[in-house]
């Protein structure tokens, strides 16, 4: 007789009669798919697992607790065969045969009526890989298939946009501190799915060469005193093609609402009816210097940090910042956008008590093949900014957590 694949289909067994026979590792492992497809089991075993016990204690299936006998699959739908006892095992799958029970059996797959694909989740899609070699079932196989389309669908890389589900918006995602694997897993999948994509200069940019053809690339770069795409210019442009039913992502670097002006595209959006999303994203105000061997916070040394803009002087009239009050501070201080104003904060800080010997460290282009640290103190950083030739981005660390890992390699 030839062997033939076996036939895909998804079982419906909400409220229907499904049977399990033994109550070992293999219960334990299918039962909580069994329950979540709203399945009425019964579980037909001496003993059990603990786990599985405990799925018996809460009343989530039905539990005898005796050996199989005939009669046991009378009325169901489905049956998973898992005995220790290879003769109880080919009797229920006899009667499964005699009642046209679809049975599992894990002992002998080629004994059974039906075999368990591997399964996976992503976004509301259930992945099954079933093997279609009768003779070369290979399950170690078909579980890293499974694997390796759920992984891709999770984190973008395998791109299968939505269609009659998915609704034009904009999406406002933190790409994270610069390095590609750094984004979240949401928010390279939306960006994977995007029509339009207005990206910063500080967002990971290597993605940008991942997308489609069809996905137009507009550019918001805010370069430090050079070009720069307004802000309102933005707004507008992710209004427009959102009002044109296209999927649009703002992709940002860090985290859209620290110092990414994500709250007022936000509102921005909101005035305009156009639905929004927001995909958190790791700051380059954690990361950075987590990459370079700092650790913002220490045990016996830093149990606070705090985080600011540099972008304006201390002693500019606009600036919002209490700078004597950070001088007071006894924990970690990281700035962001100050590369220029160093000297002039470096200066305040210590002109309001802290100490000249605090260490500094500026981590210029952090996480990507680019970074690269240089260390100072509040006297030496202003003539050492200089020196280095240290460019934005980089993020400024000041405190002894500089001071508290390896020393960096020359």
């Amino acid at each position: 007789m030839a062997e033939h694949p076996a036939y895909p289909v998804g079982l419906r067994l909400t409220g229907r009669k499904v049977v399990v026979l033994g109550g070992g590792q293999v219960a334990q492992r299918r039962l909580p798919a069994l329950m979540a497809a709203g399945a009425d089991v019964l579980l037909v075993s001496p003993a059990a697992t603990p786990s599985v016990e405990a799925m018996a204690d809460t009343g989530e299936i039905t539990w005898e607790r005796r050996p199989y006998r005939e009669g046991d699959l009378e009325d169901a739908w489905y049956a998973l065969i898992a005995t220790s006892d290879p003769e109880a095992n080919a009797r229920a799958s006899a009667e499964g045969e005699r009642h046209r029970v679809w049975c599992v059996r894990s002992d002998d797959a080629d004994a059974a009526t039906a075999w368990t694909p591997a399964t996976g989740h992503s976004e509301g899609v259930t992945v099954a890989v079933l093997t279609t070699n009768a003779k070369g079932r290979d399950p170690r196989h078909t579980a890293a298939v499974r694997d390796a389309v759920v992984e891709g669908l999770r984190d973008g890389t395998l791109v299968a946009p939505h269609y009659r589900t998915r609704t034009p918006g904009v999406a406002l995602v933190g790409g994270g501190p610069g390095d590609p694997d750094l984004i979240t897993v949401r928010g390279r999948r939306l960006l994977a799915e995007a029509d339009v994509v207005i990206a910063d200069r500080l967002g990971p940019r290597d993605l940008l060469a991942e997308l489609p053809p069809h996905v137009e690339v507009i550019d918001a770069a805010k370069i430090p005193y050079g070009r720069f795409m307004a802000q309102e210019a933005i707004n507008n442009a992710l209004i427009e093609h959102a009002k044109q039913g296209r999927s649009v992502v703002r992709l940002k670097g860090g985290d859209p609402y620290v110092f990414g002006r994500g709250m007022e595209e936000l509102h921005a959006l909101a005035e305009a009816g156009i639905p929004c999303t927001v995909v958190p994203g790791i700051s380059s105000s954690i990361s950075v210097p987590g990459a370079a061997g700092i650790p913002v916070t220490h045990r016996g040394v830093a149990h606070e940090f705090t985080v600011v803009s540099g972008h304006v002087a201390p002693d500019d009239a606009r600036s919002l910042i209490d700078w004597p009050a950070l001088a007071r501070l006894t924990g970690t201080l990281v700035i962001l956008m100050g590369v220029d104003k160093i000297g002039r904060i470096a200066e305040t800080l210590m002109a309001h008590g802290k100490s000249p010997e605090t260490p500094v460290a500026l981590v210029q282009e952090g996480t990507t093949a680019a970074q690269r640290r240089v260390d100072a103190t509040l006297a030496t950083v202003a003539e050492v900014v200089v020196a280095e030739d240290v460019k934005p981005p980089a993020v400024i660390v000041v405190g002894e957590v500089v001071a508290v890992g390896p020393k960096p390699l020359a």
